[in-house]
C-alpha cells in the first residue's frame, strides 16, 4: 500500500526540520516520521523527539530484518526510515511528509516516483555555517564534512519539484505552508 508522500531535503542547518516540525502541528493532514539514528542527541532533543536514538548494532540488526524503508550513511551516522510509519499513515488517510538527505531523496523517488521533493536552501555557505555553529551547543566535530557535503548537495537542488532560499524563517516558511497546501490540493 502507498500514498501521498512529501520529501523535504536540505542541507544540514538549512532548516528542513523547522519547517516539517511546523506544518505537521499546523496541518492534520500530514503525518511526519520518526527517523532512527546512531548520532547522540543534541541539547533539548530526547528519545522519539525528533529521533529514535539507538546504538550502530541496534542499527545493524533492524537493517538485516528490512525494518526501513531508506537508509543512509549521513555526514557520519547511520539514519533510517521505517517502512511501518509509512504503511501506518497511509492506512490513516495521511500524508507522509519527512525531511531527509539527497541520499535519501534518491531513494524514495526511485521507490515512489510520484512522490513531491522541496529543497531548501541555505542564503549562502557562510550563513549555512553560522547557522550550524549556533544551533549546536559546541562546533561539530563532522562540521567540515557537512560543508563540503552541503556544496554537493546544493548542486542538486534542481532534482527537486520545488527550491526555496531559506533567508528569513517566517516569509521562507509561508512559502513552503503555501508549496505543501497546493500538493494537498491535487491529490
Amino acid at each position: 500500500m502507498t500514498g501521498p508522500l512529501i520529501i523535504v531535503a536540505a542541507p544540514s542547518g538549512a532548516g528542513k526540520s523547522s519547517f516539517v516540525e511546523r506544518i505537521c502541528k499546523e496541518e492534520p493532514r500530514l503525518f511526519d516520521t520518526v527517523t532512527y539514528t546512531t548520532r547522540d542527541p543534541r541539547q533539548g532533543e530526547s528519545e522519539g523527539n525528533p529521533y529514535h536514538f539507538i546504538s550502530i548494532s541496534r542499527f545493524e540488526e533492524l537493517l538485516a530484518q528490512n525494518y526501513f524503508v531508506e537508509w543512509a550513511r549521513v555526514h557520519t551516522n547511520l539514519y533510517g526510515t521505517p517502512w511501518y510509519q509509512l504503511t501506518d499513515a497511509w492506512k490513516s488517510n495521511k500524508c507522509v511528509i519527512m525531511d531527509v538527505d539527497i541520499q535519501g531523496w534518491v531513494t524514495f523517488k526511485a521507490k515512489f516516483p510520484k512522490c513531491f521533493g522541496i529543497f531548501i536552501l541555505p542564503p549562502s555557505i557562510d550563513e549555512l555555517r553560522r547557522r550550524i555553529l549556533k544551533r549546536d551547543s559546541k562546533p561539530p566535530q563532522d562540521l567540515e564534512v557537512r560543508m563540503q557535503n552541503a556544496h554537493i548537495e546544493i548542486q542538486r537542488a534542481e532534482e527537486f519539484d520545488f527550491q526555496l532560499i531559506n533567508d528569513n524563517f517566517e516569509e521562507s516558511y509561508q512559502k513552503f505552508k503555501k508549496i505543501i497546501d497546493e500538493i494537498l490540493q491535487g491529490i
